[in-house]
């Protein structure tokens, strides 16, 4: 090897070394290791920046993880006089190769430690020049490692997926999970193979949802990295901010479509759309380029499981399930029309359809609920018209019935504040209207997400407008006082100024924990100093009643 060569792979190597050293440290010091993860470095680039004035007043940049397009954390380094002395053919025929043969043998040692290096490798060298660039990149590949890794991966789905509860996988290890899905080396990318393990876990996660909504992000996330690193480059340029907008290659620029993978594009696409509908549709647009049939069905028709279309003289409604999309339009706005489109809703339902729908209305009447935190969208706006027909009032209920669901949410929004479980117009709009539906209204409240869920924060104030605050219902009303967000507000129309009330409160309030007291006293009173000076200016036998409220709180 040339001299010159020589000096350049030592500052090379020292630097690199140098790094790994305290990673090293670092990685030994790490808990909660998986044995999922076969160890953690997977990349090195070495690259000679050259300077503003000329390239040889640059300096070396060593990147130990893949960096991204918009960052630069590169380790920075200066280099001798020699740098100039460097030719094309020595950094590609001596310094490369030696160092891919440097870093071949430490990747295949454990010199830094068991978990220090991947199963694979990418050595990436580039060298600038003030007009030409140099760039170089060899994989490597431990099998062994590789195959104590599948060995891993097997006895963790046999162990904790498979089994049966209380067996669950450690949290860490539920990433490296997701991960192994998408990756080639390690499983097959075929919906057959992934669908039932995806399934297996989350069933096995319902007893813990806060687990299961994180597990529902992992392998989304894997899924988004596999559509956007490993499927869509190959088809696709990336454009837009941040690479989210797709255009199609030249035909001679891409490869051609291999079937399994666009097969598996599109189970992709509909896994994603269950949190990231949006996403979700823009896959199956993309795939549509692709001469996808089945994809440009779905977004048509859907996928075919239910019956699509109900025509009659009054109301035309059909649906898409991989959109997750209902569409009604009203005829003849009448109580037999509304009644004609909640039966179709329900036995949608019934078979299967997913409850987190949104709805299209065309209708000539645009009522809401009396609900200022509630969304106007069109599926609130349906149920609102359809509460206008108290004869339709059971068939409502039948409906809430069957699509409430905890943690679930309608699609009628973009997530946020507005968003709402489904059933929730439903629901709310019967406790207003009608006494009959107070315990519907309980059942609700209790199942409601009072963690992520805020509009329901309003009802207690909309409840007591229309049915005024009494002994029989106050039962009904601490329900959705409780029912409310956890940083719920003071109901401002809430007045207990009579001792036969503050007395039924008494009552309800001993039956309930001490936080849950506290929210609802909270929620009528404001504050424990408030409700206490209240007490002192009442008169016997109300000032007896609010002393014990007031008691109960300070439990």
């Amino acid at each position: 090897m040339n001299p010159t060569s020589e000096v350049f792979l030592k500052d090379i190597w020292d630097r690199i070394m140098e790094i790994y050293f305290k990673e090293s440290q670092r990685i030994r010091d790490l808990k909660n290791h998986s044995k999922l993860q076969a160890g953690i470095m997977n990349y090195v680039r070495v690259a000679w920046r050259k300077g503003k004035t000329n390239w040889e007043q640059g300096r070396l940049h060593i990147d130990v993880y893949e960096p991204f397009s918009w960052s630069d954390d590169s380790y920075k380094f200066e280099a001798g006089e020699y740098i100039e002395e460097l030719t094309d053919e020595q950094l590609t025929e001596e310094v490369f190769p030696a160092l891919c043969e440097r870093v071949d043998q430490l990747f295949r040692s454990e010199e830094l430690g068991p978990r220090f290096f991947d199963y694979r490798f990418e050595v990436v060298f580039e060298f600038e020049r003030d007009q030409s660039i140099i760039t170089l990149h060899r994989n490597l590949f431990n099998e062994a490692k590789l195959q104590q890794l599948r060995q891993s991966l097997e006895n963790f789905i046999q162990t904790k997926i498979l089994s049966e509860l209380p067996v669950l996988p450690k949290e860490h290890d539920m990433f490296f999970f997701a991960q192994h899905l998408i990756n080639p080396d390690m499983m097959k990318q075929e919906k057959a193979v992934i669908e039932p393990l995806i399934g297996r876990l989350s069933d096995k996660l319902n007893i813990s949802q806060k687990r299961k909504n994180e597990w529902i992000r992992q392998y989304t996330s894997a899924f988004n990295t596999w559509a956007k690193e490993q499927f869509l480059p190959q088809h696709f340029d990336s454009s837009g901010d941040y690479g989210f907008d797709w255009i199609l290659k030249e035909e001679k620029d891409r490869r051609s479509v291999d079937e399994g993978e666009l097969d598996f594009f599109l189970y992709v696409a509909l896994k994603v759309g269950f949190t990231e509908p949006e996403t979700r549709k823009k896959y199956l647009d993309l795939a549509v380029k692709l001469g996808s049939q089945r994809a440009a069905n779905y977004l048509k028709v859907g996928s075919g499981k239910f019956e699509s279309v109900l025509r009659s003289e009054r109301v035309e409604c059909s649906n898409n399930d991989v959109t997750q999309l209902i569409e009604v339009r009203i005829l003849s706005e009448e109580v037999a029309t509304y009644g004609e489109a909640l039966n179709y809703i329900i036995n949608l339902l019934r078979k299967g359809f997913p409850k987190s729908y949104s709805l299209k209305l065309k209708s000539s009447q645009k009522h809401f609920l009396p609900l200022k935190k509630l969304a106007k969208s069109k599926l609130h706006q349906f149920f609102a018209n359809a509460l206008t027909y108290p004869a339709l009032f059971p068939k409502i209920a039948e409906y809430a019935d069957v699509v409430m669901e905890e943690y679930a949410w309608y699609g009628d929004v973009e997530p946020g504040e507005k968003s709402v479980m489904p059933g929730t117009y439903a629901v709310m709009g019967l406790g207003l209207y009608s006494e009959s539906y107070f315990s519907l209204v309980c059942r609700y409240m209790e199942l409601v997400d009072t963690e992520h869920q805020m509009v329901q924060d309003d009802y207690a104030e909309a409840f007591i407008e229309a049915h005024g605050l009494t002994e029989e219902n106050l039962p009904v009303l601490v329900t959705i006082l409780l029912g409310g967000n956890e940083e719920g507000k003071y109901v401002k129309n809430a007045t207990i100024d009579d001792p036969e009330l503050a007395g039924a409160l008494v009552d309800v309030l001993k039956e309930k924990k001490d936080y849950e007291r506290e929210l609802v006293l909270y929620r009528l009173f404001k504050s424990a100093d408030k409700l206490a000076g209240t007490a002192r200016k009442a008169k016997p036998p109300l000032k007896e009643q609010l002393e014990q409220l007031l008691a109960l709180w300070k439990q």
